[in-house]
């Protein structure tokens, strides 16, 4: 059994380590709601742009842009992975992580695009060790987000890759961060027309200027840069989430380990004095013998 020393030190520790496990649940969730909040900002840009783009494809005839054809055949596929800088949130990088590997499965040749450290490591640990990469912690979310739809469409258009995936987390709530892989490009109508395309009522005629597939291949790149900016806002969100999840589970664990500990150092603190009673009581005992 440890000395009542030794447990005494191991219970100072963990309430160390329980009160810094505190002060980071307290930062994720002052972060995550700043998170939220730079998402429901964005939101109302995000659906005016599905919307015009709904518009646009079904009065466009034909669109002569890059991102609406199929890219050179026998290139290799690109992934853009998503991750967070740091860790300590549970398996939150390591699910996005997976994520990607579990694609590059089919796709042997891929090439990597990463966005946050723990993606840039991971690929790195993959042997994969030059590749584009930038940090999710970035000043400004909205340049990395044009940076990398810079780079990756230079690299479609040149022909270096044949399409892009993106993986990244999404934030289903504030405990399920799932894993999500999406085709950027090339971009289809359906995937233009996004999930919400029932009509809630009746709509006026719109008109563009000079034309709809002049407007459409101006509004593509726009496209791409804010999704790649809304991925980037919700894997800010989701990591914080998790992270808030993990450090409250730390938190809990942390007291419990301490109330046990408690408890043993209080019985090894009674058999070291029952013990000095006998020893007592016995070397009494021999004087009076």
């Amino acid at each position: 059994m440890p000395t009542v020393r030794v447990l005494r030190d191991r219970i100072h520790s963990l309430k160390n380590t329980q009160q810094i496990t505190k002060a980071m649940k307290q930062v994720a969730a002052a972060k995550i709601r700043r998170a939220e909040a730079a998402q429901k900002q964005a939101r109302p840009y995000a659906q005016t742009l599905g919307e015009m783009l709904r518009d646009l494809t079904a009065n466009a005839a034909v669109v002569d842009h890059p991102f609406m054809k199929r890219g050179r055949a026998g290139a290799p596929a690109g992934i853009l992975l998503v991750t967070a800088d740091k860790g300590l949130a549970g398996a939150f990088n390591s699910n996005v992580i997976r994520a990607a590997e579990i694609y590059r499965r089919d796709h042997a040749d891929a090439l990597f695009y990463t966005v946050g450290v723990k993606a840039r490591n991971a690929v790195r640990r993959m042997g994969l060790r030059d590749h584009p990469t930038w940090p999710l912690g970035a000043p400004s979310k909205l340049e990395t987000a044009r940076e990398a739809a810079r780079r990756l469409t230079d690299d479609f258009v040149a022909g270096r890759i044949g399409e892009v995936t993106l993986v990244w987390a999404r934030l289903i709530s504030m405990i399920s961060q799932k894993p999500q892989t999406r085709r950027l490009i090339p971009i289809g109508a359906q995937e233009l027309r996004g999930e919400d395309v029932a009509s809630s009522g009746p709509r006026g005629t719109v008109e563009f200027a000079p034309s709809p597939e002049f407007v459409l291949a101006r509004l593509l790149p726009k496209y791409l840069e804010f999704t790649i900016f809304s991925a980037l806002l919700e894997t800010d969100a989701a990591f914080y989430a998790a992270q808030l999840v993990a450090m409250n589970n730390a938190t809990d664990n942390a007291g419990k380990l301490i109330d046990e500990l408690t408890i043993e150092m209080n019985n090894a603190r009674q058999a070291a004095i029952t013990k000095e009673l006998l020893e007592i009581v016995a070397g009494a005992e021999a004087l009076t013998g």
